[in-house]
Order: C-alpha cells, then structure tokens, then sequence
C-alpha cells in the first residue's frame, strides 16, 4: 500500500510535466495546418460521409440512424488506435531525454494516451454535429457518455504501457500491432451490425473484444436511449482494470532496463 501510495504522489509531482507534454503533443499535431483544432472535427465528418455513401450502397444494412451508428464506432476505435499506436514510440522517442535527466518513464506512455484524448474529446463535436442533422433525441442516459471514456481511457493506458515497454525489447512490435489492430477494426461491428456475423463469431466478439463493448456502451446511450445492461459495465471496468494492472505490472518490472536498449 505504501508503494501505490509512493507512486501515486509521484504522479502528482509530475503533474505539470504531463500538463506540458499533452499540450506540446496537441501542438505539434495541428502545427502548420491551415485547419487547425477545426480539422479535428471536419477529419471525422469526411470520413463517415465517405463509409456512409460506400456501405449504404454496397451494403443493405437495417440500421436506423445509420450516420450515428457509424461514427461512434468509428471515433471510439479510431482513438483507441490512435492512442496505443502514439504510446508504442513513447519511451524510444524520447531516449534523449532519458539518458540526461532522471523522469518517471510512464510519464511519458500517461501523456500520449492523454493527448489523444483529449483529440477524442474535440472529435466529439463532430459527433454531436451527426446527432443534430440526424435528429437523434436527446436524453439524460447522454450524461453517462463521460463513464464510457473513463472505461475506454483507462483501457487504452494499461493496453499503451505494455505495448510502450516491449516495443524498447522489441521494435518490429509496432509492424505487428498494425497488422492486428487492422484485423481488430473488421472483428468490431463498427460499420456493420452484430446480426451479420455468425453466431460462433458473435460469442468470441463478446467475450474478447474490449471495443465491442465500449462502442456498444455508447449507442446504447444515444441511439437506444437506454441505461446498458450491468454486466456490460462491469465487463467494461473489469477489462480495463485487468489491462491496467498487466500493462504497469510489465512496465514497471521492465523499466529499470529500458536505459540498455534506448
């Protein structure tokens, strides 16, 4: 207890180098766009009316507010993507740094993940803009959005620092996790619905695809305008939960060695 202790206090010292990395990220990614923050939004929007026009033609899918459906899939997973893929160069791009000053190396996997959410949290206002053409109803059960990023944010660290501390082992790591994370987008019902697959194939999704459940989560929230089912949640925290401890398990048995191979 008194080491979690240790580390959470840490963490707080190093509040404002986090604060600092986040914003430096959130910069350097809109740097030189004549766009700016504004491409965070329209980026999305050209996307799901480009899949919206291809699927809906190719496919014959009964799914009511089709445009809705798609871009919470999309904008979840495109996150979770975005913020994993970031977090695989965390540590190796900032070896410099390392090698001359003593940081917390976590900070630096906790700032990636942050900064992307907080481009997940820009991309929301494009999502809201589908919900006001589309004419989604609003409800209460919209304010548990907020509970579903907490899920999918805590997901995304434990998940990053894994990846963060074996990609310093193993660089070939991040060819591979694009392979799979290609694979992951076509297993999660994102521009599809559930009912299309085969029963065997729906049972696996459920049972080990995290993002299902989080982008279900959140149609349900909106589309259905209902509370998700309990087991739902509690799968939802649980899976976080488990990636959280495994991926700061790994990092911190690891770390001490990343001065070796950086």
């Amino acid at each position: 207890m008194n080491l979690w202790k240790k580390r959470l206090r840490a963490l707080y010292d190093y509040r404002f180098l986090i604060k600092q990395l986040v914003t430096k990220d959130i910069k350097l990614k809109y740097r030189r766009s004549f766009l700016g923050y504004f491409w965070s939004i329209l980026n999305p929007l050209l996307i799901m009316m480009v899949l919206v026009i291809v699927f809906s033609n190719m496919f014959r899918f009964d799914i009511a507010n089709y445009p809705a459906y798609l871009i919470i899939g999309q904008t979840m997973f495109s996150y979770m993507t975005e913020a994993t893929n970031q977090s695989i160069f965390s540590i190796t791009g900032n070896a410099a740094l390392l090698k001359k000053v003593y940081v917390p190396k976590y900070v630096f996997t906790l700032s990636k993940v942050t900064s992307s959410l907080v481009n997940l949290l820009f991309s929301l206002g494009a999502m809201f803009i589908v919900f006001i053409i589309t004419r989604v109803q609003f409800s209460l059960y919209m304010f548990l959005i907020p509970v579903v990023l907490v899920e999918v944010y805590l997901f995304c660290l434990g998940l990053s620092l894994f990846l963060a501390q074996i990609s310093v082992f193993f660089r070939d790591i991040q060819y591979i996790y694009n392979v799979f994370t290609t694979a992951w987008m076509y297993l999660t019902p994102l521009f599809y619905p559930m009912e299309q697959l085969p029963e065997m194939l729906q049972k696996l999704i459920k049972i080990f695809n995290p993002m299902y459940h989080y982008i279900n989560q959140f149609r349900t929230l909106v589309l259905q305008h209902c509370m998700p089912s309990m087991e739902t949640f509690l799968y939802g925290f649980g899976v976080a939960g488990i990636f959280l401890i495994l991926g700061i398990w790994a990092f911190q048995k690891n770390q001490d060695k990343f001065i070796l191979y950086i």
